[in-house]
């Protein structure tokens, strides 16, 4: 240990000094607690090098105080700086606030979850989105789990128990948390055939892997990686035509699921649910949290005879949805009924669809909010964000940032008050900058921004 670290944690005051200068209206159990957080913190910020100066006793009991002020819940709001619109670790889509006021009132109180009120007999969930999902899919029938990890799962395991499901080579792919196809469908208890090669697979491929051991035929949309250049696979309306020549359900995940064409925006093809419904798909499955701009759930939509098949598979009761991801959903997708409005109202939509002109915009007006905080050094520069959550992992759209240094604090030492705020912000450090990226952060939420960096800088 260097003698400059063993200097400023030297200066860093004992637990129990500390406690002794505590305002009493806190429970000494609480007061300790959060004054043990506190000198932790700091050493191990000193110990790894983001804090290089001298501790002084007020600061950390500023730091202390605060803490007890804010200390409620573990799960916290926070400010998305970092530019990736759909940020796994910071919840990716946020909700709408359109939909706040149907999500208060069918979770604060009874609601007609199972209960069909024209028969007043039992119902069943997932009836309150059929009628939405046929009107902007056109599929027959929905069912919605927990995330679309776990839709593959039910589908499979109730399609495909002991048999054999066809996917390309091309297609075996792995999303976070190493969830493999492979793996789900021996999970599910099928057995995987590769067919084709990882680059080019024919639909004669296909054909030629049939068997009568054969239960589906799987198609698993690439969105998270590319393969480009000699490159080959079937139309999906011919791989339809062969699977249903051979009673064979034809399968879909898309993993994150489009309702409406993203090209307006400068964005690539990627197909929407209803495109792959019309083209002979007889299941698909998609995420509610990531494009769709809902809250977490996995979404299966299609023929309504396989449909009921899952709907009395065991697996069910396991993976099915509560009341206010229900609720979230219906209404989540009823501002889809208007493109417009969605785009408007929908922040996941809202922010990638947000112009470099309106980035720039933004901006200004933060930058100018924080002028007067004469340490700062405040600049305006193009960047480039992401969307995030395995969406369009090649494409990255224009953006503007106001880029915050000092002299006081180091980038990561600045990271790091700025992520302690009451309302903690999570920039992204670039050319030892803090990045603040306008098109992750709402107008909103500048005065928070301000405020912190005023305490921070006294």
């Amino acid at each position: 240990m260097s003698k400059e670290i063993q200097t400023i944690l030297a200066s860093l005051p004992s637990v129990d000094v500390l406690l002794k200068q505590i305002d009493p209206v806190y429970p000494h159990g609480k007061a300790k607690e959060a004054t043990q957080e506190v000198v932790a913190r700091l050493r191990e910020s000193v110990v790894e090098g983001t804090r290089k100066t001298v501790i002084d006793r007020e600061e950390v009991l500023a730091m202390i105080h605060k803490q007890l002020e804010e200390k409620q819940f573990s799960l916290r709001r926070v400010i998305n700086g970092t530019g990736t619109v759909i940020h796994t670790n910071l919840g990716r889509s946020s909700l709408s606030k359109a939909i706040q006021e149907q999500l208060l009132a069918t979770s604060f109180n009874y609601s007609n979850l199972e209960l069909d009120l024209a028969s007043g007999k039992r119902g069943s969930r997932y009836s309150h989105l059929v009628s939405i999902v046929k009107k902007l899919t056109g599929a027959e029938d929905v069912l919605v789990v927990n995330n679309n990890a776990a839709a593959v799962l039910l589908v499979l395991s109730t399609l495909t128990q002991d048999k054999e499901v066809l996917v390309s080579r091309g297609e075996l792919v792995e999303i976070g948390g190493a969830f493999r196809i492979p793996d789900v469908v021996t999970s599910s208890g099928g057995t995987i055939v590769e067919v084709g090669t990882t680059n080019k697979t024919h639909l004669r491929d296909y054909e030629h892997a049939l068997t009568e051991e054969t239960g589906a035929v799987l198609k698993v949309h690439t969105s998270n990686y590319r393969i480009v250049g000699f490159t080959e696979t079937p139309k999906l309306t011919d791989l339809a035509t062969l699977a249903h020549a051979n009673d064979l359900p034809l399968i879909n995940d898309l993993g994150s699921g489009l309702l409406m064409d993203m090209r307006p925006f400068g964005l690539p093809y990627e197909p929407t649910v209803k495109e792959v419904l019309d083209q002979g798909c007889d299941i698909v499955t998609f995420s509610g949290d990531k494009l769709l701009g809902g809250p977490q759930a996995g979404i299966i939509v299609g023929k309504k005879e396989y449909i009921e098949k899952m709907k009395k598979n065991q697996l069910l009761r396991a993976l099915r949805i509560d009341k206010m991801t229900l609720a979230a959903l219906e209404a989540t997708l009823a501002l889809y009924l208007d493109e417009k409005e969605a785009l408007k109202t929908v922040p996941t939509l809202q922010m990638i669809s947000l112009s470099e002109e309106d980035c720039l915009g933004k901006a200004a007006e933060l930058a100018a909010m924080l002028q007067p905080i004469t340490e700062l050094s405040i600049k305006i520069e193009k960047d480039s964000s992401t969307i995030g959550g395995g969406s369009y992992p090649e494409h990255l759209l224009p953006t503007y940032a106001v880029v915050l240094s000092c002299e006081k604090f180091s980038p990561d030492e600045l990271q790091e008050r700025l992520r302690f705020a009451v309302t903690p912000i999570i920039s992204r450090i670039k050319d030892n900058c803090n990045f603040l990226d306008m098109r992750t952060i709402a107008v909103e939420e500048f005065p928070m921004i301000q405020e912190c960096l005023q305490e921070i800088f006294g």
